[in-house]
Formats: C-alpha cells, structure tokens, sequence
C-alpha cells in the first residue's frame, strides 16, 4: 500500500460508580465493557480491541494491570443479552461498537457511562441531546458527515463514467427511520442530477447477500454503492467475495473491503475512532462526564483503491483520480 496522506479475566465486583467518578474496581482496577457486533474471532473484531485497548494505553490504561475489559459479541438481535450482561458485571464504561449495539445499552442502563465507536446521526437516532453536549450517559464518535453519499457516488462514476444504473445496498431499519431516509435521499438527489438511475437493494442480514447481488444482475446494475452497516462492516469479506464472483465496481464505506480485495471505499477510519473511544473511556475513568464530552466527528476520511481489482475488472483509473487517493494499493 502506498501512502499519501495521514489520518487524522475476572475482578472483584461493586456496586454501579455515578457518573463522572473516579471509577475504580477493588485493588484499583477498573472494568470496561466492551459490546460488538460480530464473532470474536472475526478480524474486524480483533481490529476493534487492538484500536481500543490502544486508546487506553495512550492515557495509561493497560489491560492486566491497572484495568481489565469483559468483551461481549453477538448479532443484532442478541446485542440485547449480551449488554444485560456487562450491567450484570457491574462495568464502569461500557464501549459499544456502532448505533445498534448503543441502542440495546442505552436500553440496558442509564447510569454506566456509555462510549459509542462510529455513531451515524447520534441525535436523529436519540442516542444523545446534541453534539456539543450529549446529556445522559452516552457520548462518542460519529462516521458520518452530510457529503459522504454524494461523494462516493461521485468517485464511483469517475471510475464506471459509462454506467447509467448503479445498485445501492442498505440494511434496513439498521438506523433511524429517519437517519436512513437522509442517507438515501442524499444520494438519490445526486444520482438524478447527474443522470443516473439508482436501484435500492436491502440486505437484513448475510443470508441476503446473495439474493441482493442476484436482484442487481437482474436489474442490470453497472457498479454498487455499500451504504453504512455494521453488520456490512463486519461481514465485508462475504460482500468482497460476491462483489468479485459478480465483476461489479463497488464503492465500499470501510478501508478493511479495498484491503481485502475491493475496488475502492471513501469513509472515516473506523480503527481510529475505536482508538478515540478508547481515549474517551480513559476520561471518564478519570472522572470526566459523558453528558460534558462532546460528540466526535471525523475531520478527514480515506479514499482508497485497489489497482489490482481495477485492472481485474477492466478498469482505467484515471491519473487525476490516483492523485487525488489517499491510498493505491498496486
């Protein structure tokens, strides 16, 4: 990969700290919780805890000495359970990986401070009262930024100038109502100005995929759009592997895809705002409020592509866009 630019065990247990405590376990260790969806041994699950525990560290956590961390997983419909749980363990923060995993702990508690990694609209969704200042017990990090939509369609067609009908993949209600008719409307409005038919193709859950890119060669789509997901996130390999097996230029939110093979992503960093989640974490153990830290939002994002997959699909891509990447990998 060729660089461009930088971007930016068991423990005694107690009862429930307050918020904005010096929360502390018995001996001085203190207990994060850590709430994902996915496996554990899956690699965007390893890549999660290595960020985090990193982010920890910077602010003089280290895992085994001075705090230990109860990690939790599961699909959409078991992040419930399994936040249930770390309550049960009686954490000090809980880190949630992503809006459906911070919605099943906000219901789970009101109390235990709660850092959210890679948010969409964390107010549109009522996680939080604002940006500035979330209220309550939860603050974090968002992904997304107005642009981001329209930008990568845009990028998309640079690459596939001759495509007229591009699919777009979804995960419905895996955000707000409201949240994922934004997103959609976004990009929509983009494609018809610029003259291009957008087809919508829902996935609920991996065994859709298939079904989805079937409905996409059916529709006769030139190239796809992935549009935010964490259960998309953390199944990218199965979209890599259909998006190849298919021959379709796909835009991709998340760098892990073009890693593995995609052709291209333009998003955040999601590696480095589990990193900040883990700073923020460290905060609060030191006695910071959530409802004080404001909301994070990524101030760069990556534009990375893979020139091995284009030449596989037959694609030129242009200098001015090489150019412009922040990452080719060759």
């Amino acid at each position: 990969m060729i660089s461009r630019r930088g971007f930016v065990g068991g423990s005694v247990t107690l009862l429930i700290a307050p918020l904005g405590v010096e929360a502390q376990q018995a001996g001085g260790v203190s207990r994060v919780g850590a709430l994902y969806q996915g496996k554990p041994s899956a690699p965007i699950s390893l890549s999660f805890r290595e960020s985090f525990t990193r982010g920890l560290r910077e602010e003089g956590y280290v895992e085994g000495q001075n705090i230990t961390i109860e990690y939790r997983y599961g699909d959409l419909d078991e992040l419930p359970n399994a936040a249930n749980d770390l309550i049960r363990l009686n954490v000090d923060v809980i880190i949630a990986g992503g809006t459906p995993a911070a919605l099943a702990a906000k219901r789970a508690t009101t109390t235990i401070p709660i850092v959210v990694v890679a948010m969409a609209d964390p107010v549109v969704d009522g996680l939080v009262a604002s940006l500035a200042r979330p209220g309550a017990n939860i603050t974090g990090n968002t992904f997304l930024a107005p642009e981001l939509g329209p930008k990568r369609l845009q990028l998309l067609r640079e690459v596939a100038p001759r495509v007229t009908r591009i699919a777009a993949l979804q995960q419905p209600a895996v955000y707000s109502e409201r949240t994922m008719r934004n997103m959609l409307r976004e990009v929509e409005e983009s494609a018809k100005a610029s003259g291009v038919e957008l087809k919508v193709l829902s996935a609920k859950s991996p065994d859709d995929f298939e079904g989805a890119f079937a409905a996409m060669v059916k529709a006769r789509a030139g190239a796809l759009m992935v549009f935010p997901s964490p259960m998309f996130y953390v199944n990218y390999r199965r979209l890599v592997d259909l998006a190849t097996k298919h021959r379709v230029p796909t835009m991709y939110v998340f760098k892990e895809a073009v890693e593995g093979g995609g052709l291209m992503c333009y998003g955040a960093n999601i590696p480095d705002l589990s990193r900040r989640a883990g700073k923020y974490a460290a905060k609060i153990l030191k006695g910071a409020k959530p409802a004080d830290l404001p909301i994070e939002a990524p101030t760069t994002f990556d534009f990375i592509i893979n020139l091995k997959t284009a030449k596989a699909l037959g694609l030129t891509i242009p200098p001015s866009l090489l150019l412009r990447a922040d990452h080719v990998i060759e």
